[in-house]
């Protein structure tokens, strides 16, 4: 079973002499998404990377093609925070959701495989460490830093919603009384259904987005 170590709060020579030379080649780091804050952890990896003397594989995966662009967009960003002279660094993105199959096709002899212990993956969530343990026979570092954001307020939310909610029927009660005053007979029926089609389409809209 491969021996899985994490990095405390801040690196020491102790803990990156833990690794040992023959560590070192790439720091394959797994990044799961851009919706947590990771500058935190670029201290980490990049003192990581100076004493192995590696250089730095951001790898990350994407469900489809809308998510690509700004998923590469943030890890080039973090790719620019970590290079210097003796640190290069690149990204690397795949469309997909197995990080076993993305690791698998990656990892080369003497690369360190590096995740958050907040990352999580699978239909069970388990920690992507427990994932790639049972599946890879590889070296793998465990490193803690990425910040989820922070919750939007419950009461915030709800007062949006409500508020959302009560100017969008307001509104179209006031168009349908407009419209009963200016029509009559069969067009007043068909003006007043089509009205409401709308009307719950923009309730539907602003539900699904204040989830």
């Amino acid at each position: 079973m491969t021996k899985i170590d994490i990095i405390p709060a801040s690196l020491t020579s102790a803990s990156s002499s833990l690794l040992g030379p023959e560590c070192a080649g790439r720091l394959i780091v797994l990044i799961p998404d851009m919706g947590s804050d990771y500058i935190p952890a670029i201290g980490k990896i990049w003192e990581l990377a100076v004493a192995q003397q590696a250089s730095v594989l951001l790898l990350s995966l994407y469900k489809d093609s809308r998510q690509e662009l700004g998923l590469r967009r943030g890890l080039v960003t973090m790719c620019a925070m970590l290079q210097d002279g003796r640190v290069p660094a690149e990204v690397s993105t795949e469309m997909g959701t197995n990080w076993v199959d993305l690791v698998n096709r990656n990892y080369q002899t003497g690369d360190l495989i590096v995740c958050f212990a907040e990352q999580r993956a699978g239909l069970l969530h388990k920690p992507l460490s427990q994932i790639l343990q049972s599946n890879l026979n590889i070296p793998i570092y465990i490193i803690s830093g990425r910040h989820l954001p922070k919750p939007k307020s419950k009461l915030l939310s709800q007062t949006m919603a409500w508020a959302g909610f009560l100017g969008i029927m307001i509104g179209f009660f006031v168009l349908q009384i407009n419209i009963v005053q200016v029509s009559k007979g069969g067009l007043q029926s068909i003006l007043l259904i089509l009205s409401i089609i709308p009307e719950f389409w923009l309730i539907w809209v602003l539900n699904s987005w204040l989830q």
